[in-house]
């Protein structure tokens, strides 16, 4: 599973980004909103991606930040919301906007999406509530001031590793509340190596 990508902008548009990493030149998919996030062309970026394989073809979508990769790979668990969908619901909503959206059963702003009926936004709230909302593998945690950058780095190198999204974060989650502000990414991986040796 390809977890980031770092390199170049060489172009980009109104679907997303071309990203050249090392003289190769990925086309990346991107949601609208964050287009202008991830830098003009020629400017250094780095995408938090997710590869989707289908027998004709393989598709690379990126996000500025893991967060945003998270909730897509959340929307596209759903029954009928395929990445095209994912990519109209993540411009139109931040991960944020999109988790309070669904925790309130807003069916009205979810169908402002363009190609998101009722059926589709009242089985994306029955399906999401809990992941989004709730205590699933993405709702968004607290964290000690300055922890952020830490915990994104150390859940980056475990995706690296070859461990799940899911795994990823519910270990992280375990160790990071309970660490100060000084903790380090370095710290954080360390422990949560430890736990997930644990559990295997």
């Amino acid at each position: 599973m390809i977890a980031t990508l770092t390199g170049v902008v060489a172009a980009t548009g109104p679907a997303g980004v071309v990203l050249d990493v090392a003289g190769v030149g990925y086309r990346v998919l991107c949601p609208a909103s964050s287009i202008a996030a991830i830098g003009r062309t020629g400017s250094k970026a780095t995408l938090h991606t997710h590869l989707h394989v289908r027998e004709d073809a393989m598709t690379v979508y990126g996000f500025p930040t893991p967060d945003e990769r998270d909730v897509f790979e959340t929307l596209i668990a759903v029954n009928g919301i395929g990445p095209k969908a994912a990519l109209a619901i993540l411009s139109a909503y931040s991960p944020d906007a999109l988790r309070k959206a669904v925790t309130a059963e807003d069916l009205d702003a979810l169908t402002l999406v363009p190609g998101i009926g009722k059926k589709t936004a009242g089985r994306m709230i029955l399906e999401l509530k809990e992941k989004l909302g709730g205590d699933g593998a993405f709702a968004g945690i607290s964290l000690p001031d300055g922890l952020r950058p830490a915990f994104d780095e150390a859940r980056e190198a475990l995706l690296a590793l070859g461990y799940s999204t899911t795994e990823a974060r519910e270990s992280l989650e375990s160790v990071a509340v309970s660490n100060g502000h000084d903790a380090t990414s370095e710290s954080l991986l360390r422990m949560a190596l430890k736990r997930l040796g644990a559990r295997r």
